[in-house]
Parts: structure tokens; C-alpha cells; sequence
């Protein structure tokens, strides 16, 4: 198996992989370098793959691919039952769900579209670099700066550091509650796309220091400091140092995950430090980084709480749904590396309507924990993310909550824009603005103190 696992890896290494030697950097290979459209090629080649489909085309309305945004043009579709075991059995107990029907959902995610983490991935070393007592908004707060030192021994040639923000109350009597927020942060001299102009934040106080009047603290990791998000990264990173240096296999973990494993990471932290309440770590993101915060609250339990932004195909939407942004899409040599090798063949030779699994049920990975799905105006952030797939995904998905004694959405009918679904353990709410979670962060967290009230106590 651990040849399988290395194949790429020279027969000296084996040997000394397998005798227990140690290896110095001088008997390792360097790490490969693929541009993304060569490693997508091979991608396809290790499938057996000739070509995809074209993903959905949003700037030529009159080409042959040209993007749906009609929803007279939605193709019918079933969606998989996410209380149907896979010999067909219906789960009709929590202890089914737990012990049988959600390993099967956990296996099938892996397999066909995030891919498999490492059985054993390097340690995080977490240390503090600055402690600044300072002032957010008006609120007093003590700003930690953290850098998560990853362990290279395995392979030096490549060197990873997660960097970390967290901030909590100054006048806080015990731990609290935190939102750790998968961060944007653009390069020096980052330049948004000709015609695009990001939303402008809503007035009012911002989000941390809404955040911060309730009596919680937040936290801001930087996900492409440990990942980068393309595909020639693939060889680095986290995933090119779980590989030393080597390209995936076509089950092997994608960037989604990766991320996902370092908000885990941030979480181990959050364990040991006292002025958190590590029962109560929040995950938010937006976009790509709601695509991540999905699958982080997905697969780590130990998260309490979602908030998912416009995360779209691959995260909220249903991959069923031919509108907005499609499996063909990210199947691309421009977004491939988000998912697994494995999940490019569902942009052809297979469809959508044959992968295993869809956002339904990868919304119940994180039952019974609460998640609030967040999306924009489709006039003015787009059609792209598509809000009714989302909406109807988190649909479906309230009937696992419910057969483990939680609430789900409510309504099975998308409400009027503006309207907040509050009253359950799934919440979702269609904000009058363009692509950002801006105007949905005060009632998130009117819906998230239900959960967790005020600070904790000593």
C-alpha cells in the first residue's frame, strides 16, 4: 500500500521509507512543477478522459453553452435521498444515521468529489508572534497574531505557515465564543476584473463589531497562505507536502479540503487557549471560502455553528440544477483543483445526475448543528451562485434534522428576497445586495445567539 500511496517516489526512498531510515532532503526528489492546464491533462489521461463538456458560458448569451438563467429551462432531476442507505433500506433511526447512512455519505463525498485527506498529516505548531491590546470600533479587544509553524521533517523542500488573527474582548470574564472567518486577503497590487466593482460594505457597524457587541470574539484565516488556490499549487502547500513534492492521485484530496483542514487546525488552537470557548467555534465564508466553510463544517463536527455566503457549485447549490454555474465549470483547468481527481469525469463521460451525492447531503454532514445559507440578489450579485439551488438543497436537507430531533428551513417554497427563515436549525436568508454576506451578518447573529447567548462565565 505505501508504494500505491508514493508511487512516484524513487526505489531508494522506498527502501528507506520501509526500513525506517531517515531521509535526508539530498535523497528527495524537488517538487514537481505543472502548470495547471498540464496537471489537468493529466488528470484526464489517468481517466482516460479525451475531453469535458464546456461549463456554462456567462458572457456570450447567444453561444451554444451560453449560462441558464431561466428557470422555465431547468431540467427535471431527483435528487439522492439522504435517508436512503445504498442498498436502498430506509433509515428510519438516528442510531442508522450515525452508524451507517453517514459513513456511506462521508465515503462518497471523499471519493468522487473533495477527495481523501491523509490518514496522517503533519503536526501545527501554533505560535503567538504579537499580543496588541487596542480598540475595534469601541470596543476594547486583545488582538493575537498566531503562525502555525507545520511540521516539514517529512519533506523540507517545502514549508508551510498558517498565519492567524484572533480577537476577543478585553473586559471578557471567561472564554467566549469566536467566529473564525476564512479571510480574503488579495496581493499587492491585486486589480478586480475589468467591470466588476465589489460590493461596498453596508453602513452601520461591520461585522466585528457586531460580532464583538454581543460579547464574542472572531478570528480571520488566511486559506491560500497554507493552499494556493490554483492548480499548479497542487504540488505545494499542504497537499505538495503530504505528496513530497509529487502530483495527487485522482482520490487525493483538493484545495476545498485542504482549507477545511486548516480551519481544523485553527480550531486544535482555539482548544488550548483559554479565552475561547471551543465549543462554541463558528465558521463563515464566502464565495469559494463558503464552498470551504460548507465542507469544513461538513466534515469536522467539532464547529457548532455555519454561516455559508453564496457558496454556489461545489458548495450549497445543487450540482443537479442546470443553472448559473455548473459541475462542467468546475471541472475546468481553472477550478479543478478545489475537488478531486475523480470528479472530472462527471463533466463527461458521466453528468451531474450521476454523482453519488449532492449539496443536500452534504448540508446534513453538519447535522444537528446549525447552518444559515446566505445568498444575494440574483439582479444585482448574479444568477451564477445560483440562490433557489441553495435554497432548495438546505430543503432537503431538513429531513435528517429532523429524524435527529431538530428543525429544519420551515417552508419548501423560496420566499419573497429579504425574507430571514430563522425559526429552525437550518436558516437561510436572500439579502437585497450583490456578493457578500454584509447585510445577513445581524440576523445571523440574532439567530446564532439562540444557540449560544452571551459570553460564558467563570
Amino acid at each position: 500500500m505505501e508504494s500505491m500511496r508514493l508511487g512516484n517516489l524513487p526505489s531508494t526512498v522506498f527502501a528507506a521509507l520501509l526500513m525506517g531510515s531517515p531521509l535526508s532532503a539530498a535523497s528527495l526528489p524537488p517538487p514537481a512543477h505543472l502548470t495547471a492546464q498540464q496537471d489537468h491533462r493529466r488528470m484526464l489521461n489517468l481517466l482516460h478522459i479525451e475531453s469535458l463538456r464546456q461549463g456554462a458560458d456567462p458572457h456570450h448569451p447567444n453561444a451554444p453553452n451560453a449560462v441558464n438563467y431561466d428557470e422555465s429551462k431547468v431540467k427535471p432531476y431527483t435528487l439522492p435521498n439522504a435517508l436512503v442507505l445504498n442498498d436502498g433500506q430506509k433509515v428510519a433511526t438516528s442510531a442508522m444515521w450515525w452508524n451507517k447512512r453517514r459513513p456511506q455519505l462521508v465515503w462518497m463525498f471523499n471519493q468522487s468529489m473533495y477527495g481523501w485527506v491523509p490518514a496522517h498529516t503533519p503536526k501545527v505548531n501554533w505560535q503567538i508572534t504579537g499580543i496588541v491590546h487596542n480598540k475595534i470600533g469601541s470596543y476594547p479587544v486583545i488582538s493575537k497574531k498566531l503562525i502555525g509553524h507545520v511540521d516539514d521533517s517529512s519533506y523540507p523542500a517545502i514549508v508551510v505557515n498558517i498565519p492567524l488573527t484572533l480577537v476577543t474582548p478585553a473586559n471578557a470574564s471567561g472564554p467566549v465564543p469566536v467566529i473564525l472567518e476564512f479571510h480574503f486577503v488579495f496581493p499587492k497590487g491585486f486589480k478586480w476584473p475589468k467591470g466588476f466593482h465589489p460590493p461596498a460594505p453596508p453602513p452601520g457597524p461591520t461585522p466585528e463589531e457586531q460580532i464583538l457587541a454581543k460579547g464574542w470574539g472572531y478570528a480571520e484565516l488566511n486559506p491560500a497562505s497554507y493552499q494556493a488556490d490554483n492548480g499548479a499549487g497542487l504540488t505545494e502547500g499542504i497537499i505538495g507536502l503530504c505528496n513530497r513534492g509529487q502530483p495527487r492521485r485522482l482520490d487525493q484530496w483538493g484545495t476545498l479540503r485542504a482549507w477545511a483542514w486548516g480551519a481544523s487546525r485553527a480550531l486544535d488552537y482555539f482548544e488550548t487557549d483559554k479565552s475561547v470557548d471551543a465549543k462554541r467555534v463558528a465558521i463563515e465564508g464566502l464565495s469559494r471560502y463558503g464552498k470551504a466553510a460548507l465542507v469544513t463544517m461538513a466534515f469536522d463536527q467539532r464547529f457548532s455553528i455555519g454561516l455559508i455566503g453564496s457558496s454556489g457549485e461545489g458548495g450549497a447549490k445543487l450540482s443537479r440544477r442546470n443553472f448559473g454555474e455548473l459541475v462542467a465549470n468546475l471541472a475546468g483547468a481553472g477550478e479543478y483543483h478545489w475537488m478531486d481527481g475523480n470528479f472530472l469525469k462527471y463533466a463527461g463521460p458521466l453528468t451531474p445526475n450521476q454523482l453519488p451525492v449532492d449539496a443536500n447531503e452534504l448540508i446534513a454532514l453538519c447535522a444537528p448543528r446549525p447552518v444559515f445559507v446566505s445568498c444575494g440578489s440574483p439582479k444585482v450579485e448574479g444568477g451564477w451562485v445560483d440562490d433557489r439551488g441553495q435554497f432548495e438543497a438546505e430543503a432537503a436537507a431538513g429531513q435528517v434534522y429532523r429524524l435527529l430531533g431538530k428543525k429544519g428551513l420551515g417552508p419548501q417554497q423560496m420566499p419573497p428576497m429579504g425574507t430571514a427563515l430563522l425559526s429552525g436549525d437550518l436558516a437561510f436568508r436572500q439579502h437585497h445586495g450583490g456578493h457578500t454576506v454584509g447585510p445577513n451578518w445581524p440576523y445571523f447573529l440574532k439567530w446564532a445567539k439562540r444557540y449560544w447567548g452571551g459570553a460564558q462565565r467563570p
